[in-house]
């Protein structure tokens, strides 16, 4: 189960373009800003990446906002991880911050399922990572996509989540002090 203590959010390139074209976008949208906002109440630590802004386009506003908001003056101005990589583990800038968190436990979101948040996810496996992907907080250009990543995800020793399941699992319980402020993201 994941523990607030020992797992962190990676924000996958929601950009652009490429972020309007997902399948069900809106809700994807919803979900990765429910889990953006737990994940600032509950001070998980958030990585973002990029792939080739300078072709696809910055962070969609709906998204980056929350990114960037009330940063504390140790955070300001680190932005998001570009890459032209699939995977964020091909960038040593990646894998050096996810080395200086100290956290096992990788909850997953953003585009493309089938692409960088497959190609991730495997990587951080082999890593020694366990790996829980928000399955209503990824997505793909179609629903066949999506669906084939999660299924051999799966096969490959993903650990599938929901946003909901994964804020309660972190929670723990209804006594948890942030707990009410947490319960009205997902209300």
């Amino acid at each position: 189960m994941l523990d607030v203590q020992d797992c962190f959010l990676v924000v996958v390139d929601m950009q652009g373009r490429l972020a309007e074209l997902m399948y069900e976008r809106d809700l994807l949208f919803k979900n990765i800003r429910i889990l953006i906002k737990a994940a600032k109440l509950l001070s998980i630590p958030i990585l973002w990446t990029q792939q080739k802004p300078q072709a696809i386009g910055i962070t969609i506003p709906q998204i980056s906002e929350l990114l960037t908001e009330n940063e504390p003056a140790s955070r300001r101005g680190r932005g998001p991880i570009n890459k032209a990589c699939f995977s964020c583990c091909g960038l040593d800038e990646f894998n050096d911050k996810i080395s200086a968190l100290a956290r096992k436990q990788v909850m997953l979101c953003g585009i493309e399922a089938h692409v960088c948040i497959y190609q991730t996810a495997i990587e951080l496996i082999a890593s020694g990572k366990e790996v829980h992907v928000i399955a209503d907080a990824v997505s793909s250009r179609t629903k066949e996509n999506k669906q084939i990543a999660l299924d051999r995800m799966i096969t490959e020793g993903v650990k599938l989540s929901s946003v909901e399941m994964a804020v309660f699992e972190i929670l723990k319980t209804a006594e948890h002090p942030q707990f009410k402020e947490v319960i009205q993201l997902v209300k």
